[in-house]
């Protein structure tokens, strides 16, 4: 009897671990190695994160197939090109990113606060970086003196929050994404 369960429960254990593997099989992944690896990765319009983090570059679980894959980063030329994912592979994306002439002063700085790091900021519907990257004391995004539409969008999708804020030379505004 015991003998029974086991191969009962060995055949239903290969049978559950084969589900995700049908999944699996029209995924692939895109790995970026990207300078700035701050740049921001959007797939067929989608932000999915940062393009590194910690210097590493992200690999990104995407559906087998051409997809349209955007860097993003406010001080450089923006690249789109087209990758081509193979189920069950990975697809190295490499790019080096041309820098912009710099901003003239003076400057105020925006500070996000968000428990997703990685959630996507909008200037005037231009992404700027992600969250993590203007949230602590030393950090904040650089904006010259004005008023701005700011938006902050979850990684994960949803509305996210979108206020009007003032900048002003050497102050610092804030805005928090709830959680």
């Amino acid at each position: 009897m015991r003998i029974h369960s086991l191969a009962r429960s060995a055949a239903l254990l290969m049978a559950v671990s084969g589900i995700p593997l049908v999944g699996q099989q029209n995924t692939g992944y895109l790995k970026t190695n990207v300078d700035p690896g701050r740049a921001g990765v959007f797939i067929d319009g989608k932000f999915v994160g940062p393009a590194a983090n910690f210097r590493v570059g992200r690999k990104y679980a995407v559906s087998a197939g051409e997809h349209e894959v955007r860097l993003v980063e406010p001080r450089y030329e923006e690249i789109v090109t087209k990758v081509t994912v193979q189920p069950g592979k990975t697809t190295h994306l490499k790019e080096t990113m041309k820098a912009l002439p710099p901003a003239k002063p003076p400057f105020g700085r925006l500070r996000t606060i968000s428990s997703d790091k990685f959630a996507a900021v909008y200037v005037n519907g231009k992404f700027m970086g992600h969250a993590d990257e203007f949230s602590n004391s030393s950090q904040g995004l650089l904006l010259n003196p004005g008023e701005y539409a700011v938006k902050v969008v979850p990684v994960a999708g949803g509305d996210g929050i979108e206020e009007k804020v003032k900048i002003e030379a050497d102050k610092i505004a804030t805005i928090r994404l709830p959680k």
